[in-house]
């Protein structure tokens, strides 16, 4: 295709569009599909959102009728949806945008009902995994119109960002992209159950429970839990209200609250050892996906002591504080390699009441990897640094997870 767009008036356009989408459908290469330009009866709907998704095997779009205040989603088989759109053309829609692996393919009408096409280029956003094609043209994951925004106090009521949120709406977005990138290359799961510990208002649970079910298509079951019983009860209310289904908030922690099973596993700014728990809980589950954001570090550092050649640098109480901090998040993510998982470290947008920005963040292996030399790194690091117990080896080792 060329880089720049060209129209080309031809009476069959619309045959033409509906036959480029078909293609793409059925040749897998389908990133997104849009309908736009709402002229049907029901004044409330804006456009119709068409992604590709695999539901127990078989093929379907998933379709989500963006209204005003509230979204719905379809899915159907590819047939199905396909014969839908060609119904939807132009009657009730007047604009439509199709995104493939080789850029994107627009149809429009005319007042008159003239349809014309038109092609760009290569600008259309990539796949990440076999049923990708998530929103990236301005790296958003969510849309500010998302009724649960306007109900926590993000936007207000014509749906606009509430300019003292704008960083809370940065974290919400940045917190989904990375879960996405994690969902795209952890084993397959048909069944998603997410814990978010430490759940706080419920921003990013809300966030994550409206991304699975709308954006994806998913049947998960959301949990929140957190210790503050008027959360609790504001989250469920708000769940109650928005009509949320399979989303609730329960109060406890990380230690009160032991799911028997989950896929997703959430805790992001547990204290101390409470991320250690949170880890063992992940663990002990068998979590697809493990995302932590560790705050405060206070087990190891009494026990640290400063080997010989380090001593002139650890005698300042701050480096000794960080050191701390990097030898207790350096043993939590070798302990999950240990444990079967993939793990990345990296800098994250630190929460409303911490400064703390690192997160943890976990995948578990398609195939599992011995865990003998990896524990024996510990093994030294532990005793370089002259560290005698740490509460996420104590926890593993006592339900044998990893040797004792």
């Amino acid at each position: 295709m060329s880089a720049s767009p060209s129209a080309s008036p031809a009476p069959d356009a619309r045959a033409q569009f509906l036959d480029l989408l078909s293609a793409a459908v059925h040749g897998n290469t389908l990133v997104k599909l849009v309908l736009a330009r709402h002229v049907g009866a029901d004044q409330s709907l804006q456009r119709i959102i068409g992604k590709p998704l695999q539901v127990k095997g078989q093929a379907n779009l998933s379709l989500v009728y963006r209204h005003q205040t509230r979204d719905i989603t379809r899915n159907l088989p590819v047939d199905q949806a396909l014969a839908l759109v060609a119904e939807l053309l132009p009657e009730s829609f007047r604009n439509a945008h199709l995104f493939d692996a080789d850029g994107e393919v627009q149809l429009t009408f005319s007042k008159k009902g003239k349809p014309m096409l038109q092609r760009h280029g290569a600008q259309a956003p990539r796949e990440v995994g076999a049923n990708a094609g998530h929103d990236r043209e301005k790296k958003r994951y969510l849309e500010l119109s998302r009724p649960f925004l306007r109900d926590l106090g993000v936007t207000d009521a014509q749906g606009a960002l509430i300019p003292s949120m704008s960083r809370k709406w940065k974290q919400i977005n940045k917190f989904i992209e990375v879960f996405d990138h994690a969902l795209a290359n952890a084993p397959a799961q048909q069944a998603l159950r997410v814990a978010d510990f430490g759940s706080g208002k419920g921003y990013l649970t809300f966030a994550m429970h409206d991304y699975l079910r709308n954006t994806l298509g998913r049947d998960a079951q959301v949990t929140g839990v957190e210790l503050r019983q008027d959360m609790v009860d504001l989250c469920n209310a708000a769940a109650a209200r928005l009509q949320h289904p399979g989303l609730e908030f329960q109060c406890g922690d990380v230690r009160s609250v032991v799911p028997e099973a989950i896929e997703v596993m959430i805790a992001l700014h547990a204290c101390d050892i409470a991320t250690d728990y949170a880890i063992h809980t992940g663990i002990r589950c068998n979590a697809a996906i493990i995302m932590c954001s560790p705050c405060c570090h206070k087990q190891i550092r009494p026990q640290l002591h400063s080997p010989g050649l380090l001593q002139p640098m650890l005698q300042y109480g701050l480096h000794l504080g960080q050191q701390a901090e990097m030898l207790t998040d350096s043993l939590r993510a070798l302990y999950l390699e240990a444990c079967g998982y993939e793990t990345k470290v990296f800098e994250f947008i630190s929460l409303e009441h911490t400064n703390k920005n690192k997160m943890i963040l976990a995948v578990k292996r398609k195939q599992p990897v011995a865990p003998g030399a990896l524990l024996e790194k510990i093994a030294q690091l532990k005793a370089f640094y002259g560290v005698q117990e740490h509460c996420l080896e104590t926890l593993l080792r006592g339900d044998g997870l990893i040797p004792a």
